[in-house]
């Protein structure tokens, strides 16, 4: 049986690529990074095309779409980098007064004990008392560490649009090396003539598509297991997606200028969101197993 995205879908996630592109490009991210801050404007922005009541009711006041619209808009939010608590905030519309809006952002403590934008948030989900900042290894994502966390399940849907996040960054980071190898010369001839090149290129393809199909699935079915293995495989597409097209990009992929490293360094973060892939791990041998 053969899935494709719907009219309907295909008409939602371009619009949400556009309005990114209009509101927060490469300029805009570059802004983000000199300046670091949550910008309230973009926020409410978002809340009104809908980011965050995507999958509110509409007789709630939300949009009333589902799991699989959610995965594209996120998709696009991890493509260009967004920042902020956005699954934190997604999944308290409907449960907490302005979210729908824009008005109000929610940080939540993870299974982890870790918490996204926390200096940020006018509402924090989870017991933060003795939260501790760290050092966060990417600009745009500050983190604090709650000591002492008591483990709790991870939500699946939270798992699953982290996932989307990671696809968008490995879609990106494979559009990023592709460009650089067609413009980029050396001994007179692109780079992307050189085989080794056209391997990493290749690689980073197949782990992005492979990726996808499992996010796509995954967001259909809605099953735990689906969701596991869509994270682990997004996960992988994302980082080694990244530090292959820094591979590409040579030294000049190193330097503060490029946007790869930004890539890698949101990657190197997501993955870690509710302490790591252990348990999506543990899971699918469960699943093998039983």
């Amino acid at each position: 049986m053969r899935f494709q995205l719907t009219d309907d879908q295909l008409a939602l996630r371009d619009g949400v690529r556009g309005l990114l592109s209009r509101r927060f490009d490469g300029e805009a991210l570059r802004a983000a990074v000199d300046s670091p801050g949550l910008d309230r404007g973009l926020w409410r922005e978002l809340g009104v095309a809908g980011f965050f009541a995507l999958r509110v009711p509409e007789a709630d006041g939300g949009v009333g779409l589902g799991l699989a619209e959610a995965v594209l808009v996120f998709e696009e939010a991890g493509r260009v980098l967004l920042p902020g608590p956005l699954v934190a905030t997604h999944l308290a519309a409907g449960v907490e007064v302005g979210v729908v809006e824009g008005e109000v952002v929610v940080a939540g403590v993870d299974p982890g004990g870790l918490v996204e934008w926390l200096d940020e948030a006018d509402v924090v989900r989870g017991d933060a008392a003795g939260a501790v900042a760290l050092k966060s290894v990417d600009p745009l994502t500050p983190l604090h560490r709650v000591p002492g966390a008591r483990a709790s399940d991870l939500d699946p849907v939270a798992v699953l649009l982290t996932a989307a996040e990671q696809l968008g960054t490995a879609t990106r980071v494979c559009e990023l090396a592709v460009q650089h190898a067609r413009t980029r010369e050396q001994f007179g001839q692109p780079i992307g003539a050189f085989q080794a090149v056209k391997h990493l290129c290749a690689g980073m393809l197949v782990r992005a598509e492979t990726a996808r199909a499992a996010v796509y699935a995954a967001a259909v079915t809605a099953d735990p297991v689906d969701i596991a293995a869509a994270r682990l495989l997004a996960d992988e597409a994302a980082e080694r997606g990244a530090r292959d097209c820094l591979q590409v990009h040579g030294g000049m992929g190193f330097t503060w200028e490029a946007e790869v490293h930004l890539h890698l360094k949101r990657a190197w973060v997501r993955a870690r969101r509710g302490g790591g892939g252990a348990e999506s791990e543990e899971l699918l041998a469960v699943d093998l197993l039983a």
